[in-house]
């Protein structure tokens, strides 16, 4: 009796051993996950039926961890530093969860049918990524869809589908800051790498909102496909891409002019779109297909086609952009896709009716794009000209070649320029994640007061006669005034001009610059004639 007394006694110390080791290890673990999670790159999965988050390590393609979230999570937003993720709950009231209810296109998402979607009341989830805590409940207006934080991470633009305005969200605060009045069902919004503009997606007026992020005001308005959509920027910055879920289109937006350039067809239904960190590849998820359609960004062209899971929604790459990830909203899975090969390579369980929607891995900062303004660009010499770099994505080096032989690696030079020329200045700017060159042919002008001269050709002939004029000024002139001597004048610098009536003409050119003008007058320059031979007439005429 007393030997099992003293078994029992020595079980009772072995367990509780095992139970503080057991414990001492999940404590290190946890510690070990912590710090993973803060340094690591992750997906952040809205799964909008399990009301939560799944947090997917890329690296493993794992998920690590599940996030409560608000009612129905969508759009998703990782701020550029990696720190917080912002969710955009879309909250619908007296619903059922069914795929034909909440997520099928063809019903809330895209036609706006359910009477639900404008009386959904709007929160955004703000998750702290180093404990994986939410931390801030942010109230939007109703229905939000896309989420996206600007480059410097201070503001997040937020798309409320049911009151067709974008809420500017001052991430410092969590509070709401202002209200953009957009166009109709606003869902995909993304902001440009220099923050300086946000293309909203306005699902049923079948076009985008630009916002001036500056002043938070509507400059264009452009008309794209049917339902718009998703939206995705070119790193840097130059094109636009919108997925038209109703008429099955990619639209390319040049950002330059705000004007579509190309319309790229695809599969059906398609939401998600996503352009990878070189800016080579678009990727859009068709959700009636189940398929991902890769765009050579070149050619605007699709050069595959992937089957993903049923229903797919979000597309978003990793950071150096050789894996793809989609959250097929009807399989509760995300697809991981090898970008080199376009073959999927794992299959990740995730929560009920993953969506994604929007940047849900945290963007690489790109290298750099350069850019430069001067001033002044013109003058007498000598000439002392300021340069100042206006290229974005943190460059760290420059390097300055301002055409006349001369160099300078600091971030904004001065440069004097002693002849007189015309100049072209190219600046490279580059940081630890690559370079990028920019040339500005014949930018900076150096020059004297020009002396005018031209010439024609042909300066005789019959009625009506076209003239060409050809400017042979020396001074580096920059404005030109041509009067034909027939009462019409130009301003072009080699303009051509039809003479009607017969006559000789005087021509003169005035020619200017910053230094001064010239005018130079070639009396009866042109001749003019007409045909005078009388007509031959029958009788019978």
């Amino acid at each position: 009796m007393k030997t099992n007394k003293k078994l029992h006694s020595i079980t009772l110390i072995s367990l509780a051993l095992i139970l503080f080791l057991v414990l001492v290890s999940s404590a290190a673990s946890a510690d070990s996950e912590q710090s993973a999670s803060s340094t690591g790159t992750y997906a952040y999965i809205t799964n909008e039926f399990g009301s939560s988050v799944s947090i997917i390590d890329t690296d493993t393609n794992t998920v690590t961890a599940t996030v409560p979230a608000g009612n129905h999570p969508a759009g998703v937003a990782v701020n550029p530093e990696g720190t917080r993720v912002y969710v955009a709950n879309f909250y619908l009231d007296n619903y059922e969860n069914t795929l034909s209810n909440v997520i099928d296109p063809k019903l809330i998402l895209v036609k706006g049918t359910d009477e639900h979607v404008e009386t959904g009341e709007g929160t955004v989830s703000v998750i702290d990524t180093a404990t994986n805590t939410l931390i801030a409940t942010v109230p939007v207006e109703s229905s939000p869809v896309g989420v996206a934080i600007t480059p410097d991470g201070k503001k997040a633009y937020v798309a409320n589908r049911g009151s067709d305005i974008v809420s500017v969200i001052d991430t410092a605060t969590n509070t709401v800051t202002a209200m953009v009045n957009v166009g109709s069902g606003p869902t995909g919004v993304v902001v440009t790498p220099d923050g300086k503009k946000a293309y909203v997606t306005n699902l049923y007026g079948s076009d985008v909102s630009i916002i001036d992020t500056a002043t938070n005001t509507v400059t264009a308005t452009v008309p794209v496909g049917d339902y718009p959509f998703g939206v995705a920027v070119t790193p840097d910055g130059a094109k636009v891409y919108v997925s038209n879920a109703g008429s099955s289109t990619v639209s390319v937006i040049d950002t330059a002019t705000n004007t579509v350039t190309a319309t790229v067809p695809v599969g059906g239904s398609n939401l998600g779109v996503a352009v990878n960190p070189a800016g080579t590849r678009v990727y859009v998820t068709n959700y009636d297909d189940g398929t991902l359609s890769v765009i050579d960004t070149a050619t605007n062209i699709v050069t595959a086609t992937v089957f993903v899971g049923r229903g797919p929604y979000g597309v978003a790459t990793n950071p150096d952009g050789t894996k793809v990830y989609v959250a097929n909203s009807g399989s509760n899975t995300v697809s991981v896709i090898d970008a080199a090969t376009n073959n999927i390579i794992a299959t990740v369980d995730v929560g009920e009716a993953p969506a994604a929607f929007g940047q849900f891995i945290c963007p690489q900062k790109p290298g750099p794009f350069a850019n430069f303004s001067a001033k002044p660009t013109e003058g007498k010499a000598p000439l002392t000209v300021a340069f100042t770099d206006t290229s974005t994505g943190d460059p760290t080096k420059w390097k300055w070649d301002f055409g006349d032989g001369a160099t300078s690696t600091q971030q904004n030079p001065k440069h004097k320029y002693s002849k007189i020329g015309s100049y072209t200045v190219k600046l490279t700017a580059t940081n630890a994640k690559g370079g990028n060159t920019i040339t500005k042919t014949g930018y900076i002008n150096v020059v004297t007061k020009p002396v005018a001269a031209f010439s024609a050709t042909p300066t005789s002939g019959k009625a009506p006669l076209t003239v060409a004029f050809t400017d042979k000024s020396t001074g580096i002139p920059t404005k030109w005034k041509w009067s034909f001597g027939d009462g019409t004048i130009s301003r072009e610098q080699n303009p051509e001009h039809e003479y009607l009536q017969e006559g000789k003409y005087k021509v003169t050119l005035t020619v200017s610059n910053v230094a001064g003008g010239s005018t130079v007058t070639k009396t009866n320059y042109i001749t003019v004639t007409t045909n005078t031979r009388p007509g031959i007439y029958s009788e019978s005429e």
